[in-house]
């Protein structure tokens, strides 16, 4: 029965019609072991069958003529009717409905609503509340396919097509309802569901109104461990049960539903069953009436009568049946009105809960090409003989293509048809098959031959407007969603397709087992021959393929393919050029061709593109193959040399030198330079095969890796002046990057690293942007400064104004800009020479300042003339009206002209005619920095070419200052001929024959200018005003608008003063903005105190002759305003340096914060309107967090305190610091910042002051790590204790005991500063230095450096060193111990063999080495064995070996001889032992072979036997043992001589001994030592669980389990009833036995019992507790989830359930539990489960959410000072002081009792104390006197 149970778990009902199934051979088995049971069971079946028949007999005699001449045929549909009870087995299983197989081949359905009323119940339930309640499994959790189940026919409905439909119900209300209370009998077999679930087993509902029926647990084990779904049954679940015992007339019954129970079941007389009554699956004994070809008669339960049809009998016995023969039979059906019965002789039937043959799936729709007419039945069809030997049925529309090509003669027994298995009838164990060619020949049977992919045609059945559902073949339907009506969304899709209409659909998704199709009619998809994407592991990067989308988004679009696979095309893989709505462009249902990027099948992640390449697909494929390698190989920033392949328009595709897969990248045309005219040119000069060095990697989406020549780019990377991620950018930022696109609302700026900002129009340029289009072009490199970023949105706002992004310093920029123009020119026209072209090799020599024989060609109607010559071949050469000048132009005359500018590009050269370029001037001798008059002569995008008045030299000047500075007004525009002043920055001439210079101050018509530092945007727009203001004089304004270091004030319509911040206050508060003090429209009076110019804004003297017209500088600082004038801003007539010198080293001064300079990195102040300051950035403060983020530290305009530390380089600006003037001597603590990391090596850190130190990596932690410089990137900011400080040399260490020793004391590797701390034996870690000949080099410390010999490196022998430099890298870390130290030559040899260490080996077992000196190890202990067998020998007594006399060394190892070595060495120990001998004796032990086991010692501390028969003496009185006679002889003789004294002696001997074992048993501090033992013990102490506890574990210590039980057992039944604790302490022991031991049955018994005796909740939360200890997490979540329903007003339960689950980690779990505990909880406990739940999560480190409870139970109840006082207590163990003070500070400003109060301030007080100052602890004091003063003044009045 066993193996019936685990091939047919659960089944309900069904079952008990299954019982009759088992095979003949189980039956017979059954009997054997019950034969009394069998005997009473045929009696039963007997009476029962008596009572059936003698209510039919009448009916029957009346009957009985037709009866004879009825047609037994199988059952047809047409003879079904509603209320027919039939016995049905389960077919398929779907959520919402059980599809059952009838007998003959019919199916019916039983929906979800007809399972049974408890289940029905928890279904509505769950409709109303809309979530699941607890207690609901779905259908396939509960039934299975092959499960028998008695049904009843709840109605049998005709479908438009003519196809009957039968609806079935297995509720047991219905199927039962011929049986009452009465009626019910022992031994019935009837069907019941489980309604509930109980303590002791289930209730059942079998659907006989009152009556109650409960199956215990006993009863359901087995049957549910045959199932193997979960612990217990489910409700709803449907069973075959036997009646056990009826009570109270059939008010209550018990029943089983054991498998042997339920199998050997029979329906007998006894059961009183009668024909209202009968039940299909009754399994009864019936006798033969009549045997006909169709079937035959049988008569049962003694009156009666039922039919077997031809397909019901036993295939075994086929037609061998006789009159009068007994057979078992099962009951089919019985008709409601007719009351027919029809029974089955098949054997699987036989025994009820069993189950009939499956078919093997991959047999179904099988064509057989032979198969064999069995017998032939005109009205039903014909039985058929398969290929493999089983039966088939064809019904008889089945046997041919229609009614009138039948021939019946074709059907004779033997004859051989092809047919086609369409399906399989379990109820008859028979295939049903067609012999019909359209059936054969069809494509599709069922669902499971239809496959995602393939292409059906259809009929149209309906339109629904969910979509289209259409009919593929018989039987198989699918569904054309909406959006798959085509390629385009139909708004009216019945206009294009009609119901019966033929489509050809691709099927999308197939779920056999859900029986669902999924179809699309869109052209493009069932047209495209793309391989077809079904499921994510397929989904190789580079396969391209088909998809529709199905959300498009601002992320970007979601695909999707067959079988539900959906990928993400991100927004910037839409399109090559940026999409910003793809919402717009994209429509849901769209057709796409998508390439896969990347793919995670087990996460189901698809990442795509809409970017395919031009190529085919195979080429594409090796793209991409190409680009997972580049992944790998090339990361962004790394620089390479790549050489052209092939030119396009839009950029360059180029193969990176030096790779072997001569990987293929991409060079935009704009990535080729800073420069757009230089992009173009070099585009233009580069051929195929030119070699470009250099090259940086800039992205790797896409299809090639992209690279980038831009040179600002390049070194914006190299010096880290880049963010990699969104998270990096902070607002005040600079960086580098290039322009995305040009949008009319802006620009997008995309940064290395994929980062992308926007710069909308306003912040674009600094003049007014009309078209942005204007301003900026694609690609072009430009400097953006971050203003502000969205976290959620992940946006970037960028500014690109100069005068926001420009360093201070335009002539430095502009001239920069310049020399990198003229420096890409050079390489450009480098390539040109090395070209062939005769053309190039022209243009090179071709330089500004040139001179050329040219000849006239044509003289334009503008003035300009064309020239030729034979230097110019090819070229175009122009000289324009101005540059014709005076001279006379005419076709054909020979002119000499200069060159001005050369386009290689368009192969254009600009020429002048003009004498003073012409003229021959000597050459003068230019100084640097001169200033000159120049004259324009040509102007291009990058520089304009002027000639300098005098010498007539060219001279370059850049026209663009900045990369961002793009646009000029036509007002702004050089032009040719003017005049400008030119400061000369090159000298000589460089390559292009042209000086280099910028444009000198008297550059007035450029708007755009950098600002020098103490001038605002507002300032630019100061106009010049003449005044007649001098110092002193006293003026009134109105301020006009407030900066943070500087205010400005209208004195009256046309003037404007400023206000600088130190000219505010006379004491100017630390931390204050002085400057907000002002409001925009306050009137002030204010004293000038000097003036500036507009332009250079330097301070004038008044004695300037611009002073009249320069920008007043007011005071309104009251002791400036009364006072004299005296030393104001008189000063300023001296240099800048001067000034300066006012300022010693070591003072102290207030300075405004300015901006601090991402660039430069350092803070810039203003002291006053004319001194600037500058504090580098480590000197802003001691703590890192403001080093890392100084930008948010310091605030625009707030007064700081700084100390001079002197002057910057150009004497312009102080130098401060505002951590005062660092001393970096030995023992401080300083700041630094990572500069370089060396590996294996350690840091270089920049220290304050401009000086650097070295950390090494044993100074950078106090535990060695594995990669110790893996958290260290260069720019880190890390707090270094100085070392020493040596001729210039700073050693730093990062250590934490060094940096903060009162917190971190535990050092795990404590530092060596010399061979003195190194002692022997002692473990030290290090990490490998080199490997040499003579060993591996360790390094301890810096200067420390330990030896290892090879041969203890590893206990393995190696040959080649090799092996020791791959497993022992430099910088590894490792454990070694030292074996010696030579303190003289300053050796120090270590070892690193396990032994020694402890620590696995450096090299791996794996590698199959052989061990070291293997051979020489065996010598040596042969050795060793040979030398001690001598010194035994003396040690021995005479003649010892021969007379087995007893010797006594003072200590001996008795070692047996090898080969019975039992492995235990027995030391005699001796109280007079000496200490050498016991060392010695360890040694030995220590000494082992190599993978010898160690020998389990043990020592002789208790009597092994109480007579030992090798020696009179017992052991324990060893020592005592007389030594005297050396020369003893053997034991026997000695006892033969013994005198009358001697003998007195030894049974005194004999007693004392005695005496001490008896003391030894009565000693209180000896521990048991066997079973005797603890009996002794239990019995002295019966209620001590301890002793229990350890009697069992000394039980389980020798593994005997059993013995172990039975202590517990009897341990419960000693232990008194009143010591309830000492009975559950010896419970959990059981329980934790069962839990180690036992198995869950065992386990689950213990438990029980437990809970019964036991205080219930104790019992679970201990089984819970074991569960968890021992890592079943699984059960002991079952566990809580059944505690919380039965203990749900515990709050212990709750808590402990929630511990658990943050055990686990399981956070979001524990939140939603509370939501639960605190629903389930009075409300009066709600504050102290609150505040227990966040005490839990703080110590399981979910801290955010445990403040946020702790504060909103405070905000609800402020006056619980419990939980307050809880609050505190936490914070200060895990929480900030900052958050400590806040709690304390809120607390003492509750009013709450004084007393309270008082516990309040001392508490504060005793923290203060503790972790504060004196300041802080004074600041308590205070609060408490006010707090005091302020009650005390409240009882006065």
């Amino acid at each position: 029965m066993a193996s019936l149970e685990e091939n047919f778990p659960r089944g309900g009902i069904q079952k008990k019609p299954a019982e009759g199934k088992t095979s003949k051979p189980e039956l017979e088995r059954d009997n054997l072991f019950d034969v009394h049971h069998d005997e009473k069971s045929q009696k039963r079946k007997r009476s029962q069958k008596d009572q059936g028949k003698q209510k039919k007999f009448k009916a029957d005699k009346t009957a009985t003529a037709k009866d004879n001449v009825v047609n037994i045929g199988p059952l047809t549909i047409q003879a079904l009717c509603e209320e027919m009870l039939l016995l049905g087995c389960i077919k398929e299983v779907s959520d919402y409905e059980l599809v059952i197989s009838l007998p003959s081949g019919l199916s019916g359905f039983v929906p979800i609503t007809q399972i049974s009323d408890a289940y029905s119940k928890l279904l509505s339930q769950q409709v109303a509340q809309g979530e699941l309640p607890e207690g609901l499994n779905s259908l396939p959790d509960m039934y299975s396919p092959g499960t028998l189940v008695r049904c009843i026919v709840t109605s049998v409905e005709k479908s438009d097509d003519g196809r009957r439909s039968i609806k079935l119900s297995i509720d047991p209300k219905k199927v039962n309802k011929g049986l009452t209370a009465s009626a019910l009998a022992t031994g019935m077999l009837l069907s019941g569901s489980v309604s509930s679930v109980e303590d002791h087993g289930y209730l059942i509902d079998i659907g006989v109104s009152g009556t109650h029926a409960f199956l215990p647990h006993e009863k359901a084990k087995n049957y549910i461990k045959a199932l193997k779904r979960g612990p217990d049954l489910k409700i709803g679940q449907n069973l075959t049960c036997v009646i056990v015992e009826v009570k109270n007339e059939g008010r209550v019954v018990r029943l089983s539903i054991d498998r042997s129970e339920v199998a050997a079941s029979l329906a007998t007389e006894k059961q009183n069953w009668a024909l209202s009554n009968l039940l299909p699956g009754l399994v009864v004994k019936a006798r033969v009436q009549k045997v006909t070809p169709f079937g035959m008669k049988l008569t049962f339960l003694c009156y009666f009568t039922g039919i077997v049809d031809f397909m019901h009998m036993d295939p075994e016995k086929s037609m061998n049946y006789s009159p009068d023969q007994v057979v078992k039979a099962c009951v089919l059906s019985v008709h409601p009105g007719s009351k027919a019965v029809r029974l089955t002789l098949r054997p699987a039937f036989l025994h009820p809960g069993g189950s009939p043959n499956q078919l093997s799936s991959d047999r179904l729709g099988a064509v057989v090409e032979e198969s064999t007419v069995k017998a032939f039945y005109k009205q039903f069809g014909a039985l058929f003989e398969l290929d493999d030997g089983t039966l088939a049925f064809a019904r008889l529309k089945h046997l041919s293509k229609n009614r009138k090509s039948f021939k019946p003669g074709a059907f004779k027994a033997g004859c051989k048809h092809k047919c086609r298995i369409i399906d399989y009838s379990l109820m008859d164990e028979m295939c049903i098959v067609s012999l019909k060619n359209q059936v054969i020949e069809a494509r599709f049977l069922q669902y499971q031959d239809i496959h995602t992919g393939d292409v059906v045609q259809g009929k149209v059945l309906s339109l629904k407007p969910f979509g289209m559902q259409v009919k593929v073949a018989d039987g198989i339907k699918g569904l054309v969603p909406s959006i798959h009506l085509a390629d385009v969304i139909l708004k009216q899709p019945e206009k294009k397709y009609n119901i019966g209409d033929e489509v050809k659909c691709r099927v999308l998704e197939c779920n056999p087992a859900g029986k669902k199709l999924i179809l699309t009619l869109k052209k493009s998809l069932i047209q495209s021959n793309l391989p077809v994407l079904t499921n994510y592991e397929d989904a190789k990067p580079g396969l391209i393929t088909h998809g529709f989308v199905v959300c498009a988004r601002e992320f970007g679009c979601i695909v999707k393919f067959y079988n539900d696979v959906k990928g993400l095309v991100p927004k910037n893989e839409l399109s090559t050029e940026p999409i910003s709505c793809p919402d717009k462009v994209f429509y849901e249902g769209q057709v796409v061709k998508v390439i896969v990027l990347k793919c995670e099948p087990q996460q189901e992640r698809l990442l795509l593109s809409f970017r395919l390449s031009s190529k085919s697909g195979p080429e594409d494929k090796r793209e991409y193959t190409s680009k997972e390698n580049q992944e790998m190989k090339y990361q962004i920033g790394e620089i390479v040399d790549v050489k052209v392949l092939k030119k396009k328009d839009n950029g360059l595709e180029v193969s990176i030198l030096e790779d072997e897969d001569n990987m293929v990248a991409w060079i935009p045309t704009q990535h080729l330079s800073d420069f757009v005219a230089t992009s173009k040119l070099l585009w233009h000069c580069l051929q195929e095969g030119d070699v470009l060095p250099r090259v940086m990697c800039l992205s790797d989406k896409g299809e090639h890796i992209i690279l980038s020549r831009k040179s600002a780019v390049i070194s914006a990377v190299q010096e880290e002046q880049v963010v990699r991620s969104f998270s990096e950018i902070q607002p005040g930022m600079l960086l580098t990057g290039y322009v995305r696109n040009v949008m009319p609302f802006g620009v997008f700026v995309e940064f290395p690293f994929g980062v992308t900002g926007l710069a909308p129009k306003v912040s674009m340029s600094d003049k007014f942007v009309t078209d942005t289009k204007d301003h900026f072009v694609v690609g072009q490199t430009v400097i953006a400064k971050v203003m502000s970023t969205d976290e959620e949105k992940q946006r970037v706002l960028l500014n690109l104004k100069v005068s926001e992004c420009s360093s201070g310093d335009s002539a430095a920029e502009s001239f920069a800009l310049l020399n990198q123009y003229f420096n890409e020119l050079k390489e450009i026209r480098d390539l040109l020479k090395r070209g062939e072209s005769s053309l190039a090799q022209g243009l090179c020599e071709l330089v500004p300042g040139k001179e050329l024989q040219l000849v006239v060609q044509d003289v334009r109607e503008d003035g300009s003339a064309l020239f030729s010559g034979s230097c110019v071949s090819g070229l175009t050469v122009t000289a324009t009206r101005y540059h014709v000048g005076e001279k006379n132009v005419v076709p054909g005359k020979k002119m000499k002209a200069l060159v001005l500018h050369v386009d290689a590009p368009t192969s254009e050269v600009y020429v002048s005619l003009r004498e003073e370029l012409l003229k021959q001037k000597p050459k003068q001798r230019l100084r640097e920095n001169s200033q000159h008059s120049a004259v324009v002569q040509h102007i291009t995008e990058q520089f304009a070419l002027v000639s300098l008045l005098g010498t007539g030299q060219l001279a370059a000047v850049p026209i663009p200052s900045h990369f961002n500075d793009t646009f000029r007004f036509d007002s702004e525009k050089l032009k040719v001929g003017q005049t400008i002043s030119a400061t000369l920055r090159a000298v000589k001439e460089n390559d292009h024959g042209v000086l280099l210079a910028v444009q000198g101050s008297a550059k007035k018509n450029v708007f755009v200018r950098v600002r020098n530092e103490s001038e605002t945007v507002l300032e630019e727009m100061l106009p010049a005003v003449k005044h007649s203001l001098s110092p002193g004089d006293i003026v009134t304004g109105t301020v006009k608008s407030v900066k943070p270091t500087h205010v400005t004030v209208a004195i009256d319509d046309k003037l404007t003063g400023s206000i600088h911040a130190s000219r505010i206050l006379d004491e100017v508060p630390i931390g204050s903005f002085p400057t907000f003090t002002l409001r925009a429209g306050q009137k002030v009076t204010a004293r000038v105190i000097g003036g500036r110019e507009v332009n250079t804004h330097r301070y004038l003297p008044i004695t300037h002759p611009h002073f009249t017209q320069s920008i007043p500088e007011l005071s309104i600082r009251p002791s400036e305003k009364e006072g004299e004038v005296t030393a104001m801003l008189n000063l300023k007539e001296d240099s800048a340096c001067k000034k300066l010198e006012l300022y010693s080293v070591g003072q102290t001064v207030t300075c405004f914060v300015k901006k601090y300079n991402t660039l430069k990195n350092w803070l810039e102040v203003e002291v006053s309107p004319d001194i600037r300051g500058r504090v580098p950035h480590l000197l802003l403060s001691m703590n890192t967090k403001v080093l890392k983020h100084p930008e948010k530290s310091f605030k625009l305009g707030q007064a700081i305190s700084a100390t001079v530390t002197g002057t910057d380089i150009t004497e312009t600006n102080l130098c401060l610091s505002l951590t005062g003037i660092q001393s970096l001597e030995q023992g401080t603590i300083t700041v630094g910042m990572v500069a370089k990391v060396t590996p294996h090596i350690g840091l270089t850190i920049a220290l304050p002051g401009g000086k650097t130190g070295k950390v090494s990596i044993f100074h950078l932690n106090d535990t060695y790590t594995e990669d110790p410089l893996g958290n260290f990137k260069v720019g880190k900011i890390v707090r270094c204790y100085i070392l020493s400080n040596k001729n210039g040399k700073i050693q730093l260490s990062l250590r934490q005991s060094r940096l903060n020793p009162k917190i971190y004391s535990k050092v795990e590797d404590v530092e060596i500063t010399c061979i003195k701390d190194v002692k022997k034996g002692q473990l030290v870690r290090g990490y490998v230095k080199s490997i040499t000949p003579s060993g591996v080099f360790f390094g301890l410390s810096t200067s420390v450096l330990g030896r290892i010999l090879f041969q203890n490196v590893s206990p393995y022998f190696v040959q080649k060193h090799s092996l020791y430099e791959k497993y022992l890298p430099e910088g590894k870390l490792l454990t070694a111990k030292v074996l010696g130290v030579n303190g003289k030559e300053k050796h120090i040899e270590l070892s690193l063999l396990p032994e020694d260490t402890g620590m696995p080996s450096v090299l791996p077992e794996s590698l199959g080495l052989p061990q070291y000196g293997a051979e020489e190890d065996k010598r040596e202990a042969d050795d060793k064995e040979k030398s001690e067998e001598p010194k035994l020998k003396t040690k021995r007594r005479r003649g010892n070996s021969e007379s087995g006399q007893e010797a006594k060394p003072k200590k001996r190892k008795i070692c047996p001889a090898d080969e019975n070595d039992s492995g235990i060495e027995v030391y005699y120990r001796e109280e007079d032992e000496d200490d050498q001998e016991e060392e010695a004796a360890k040694k030995k032990s220590k000494i082992r072979k190599p993978g010898e086991a160690p020998r389990l010692q043990v020592s002789v501390g208790f009597t092994w036997d109480e007579d030992m028969n090798a020696m009179d003496i017992p052991l324990l009185n060893q020592k005592e043992e007389s030594s005297e006679s050396e020369e003893e002889e053997d034991p026997q003789s000695k006892l033969k001589k013994k005198t009358k004294k001697e003998k007195e002696l030894e049974k005194q001997k004999k007693e004392k001994e005695l005496c001490k074992v008896e003391a030894a048993l009565m000693d209180p501090s000896r521990q048991p030592q066997s079973a005797d033992d603890f009996d002794r013990l239990v019995l002295s102490s019966p209620n001590s669980s301890i002793l229990w506890l350890q009697y069992m574990a000394f039980h389980l210590q020798a593994t005997e389990i059993e013995k172990a039980r039975a202590v517990a057992e009897r341990a419960l039944k000693t232990i008194s009833f009143r010591e309830e604790q000492e009975k559950l302490n010896v419970w959990v022991a059981l329980l934790n036995l069962e839990n180690m031991y036992g198995t869950e049955e065992t386990l689950m018994k213990v438990f029980e019992r437990a809970v019964q005796y036991n205080e219930p909740l104790k019992v679970f939360q201990h089984l819970c507790d074991i569960y968890a200890n021992s890592e079943k997490y699984k059960q002991a979540e079952e566990l809580y989830h059944t505690m919380l329903k039965r203990f749900h007003q515990e709050k212990s339960v709750w808590l402990n359930y929630a511990s658990f689950l943050l055990k686990q980690g399981q956070t979001e779990a524990t939140h939603r539990l509370l939501e639960r505990a605190l629903k389930a909880l009075p409300t009066k406990e709600h504050v102290d489960v609150i505040s227990r739940f966040a005490q839990l999560e703080f110590r399981f480190e979910d801290t955010e959410h445990a403040k946020a409870l702790f504060e909103s139970t405070l905000s609800s109840y402020p006056k619980r000072t419990d939980i307050w006082s809880i609050y505190m207590d936490i914070m200060i163990k895990h929480g900030s002081q900052k958050e400590v003070r806040d709690i304390f500070e809120r607390v003492i400003h509750l009013s709450l009792a004084p007393k309270k109060m008082k516990f309040f301030f001392k508490r504060y007080l005793d923290y203060e104390k503790k972790f504060g100052t004196a300041e802080s602890v004074l600041a308590v004091k205070k609060a408490a006197l006010e707090y005091v003063e302020t009650k005390s003044s409240l009882t006065d009045t």
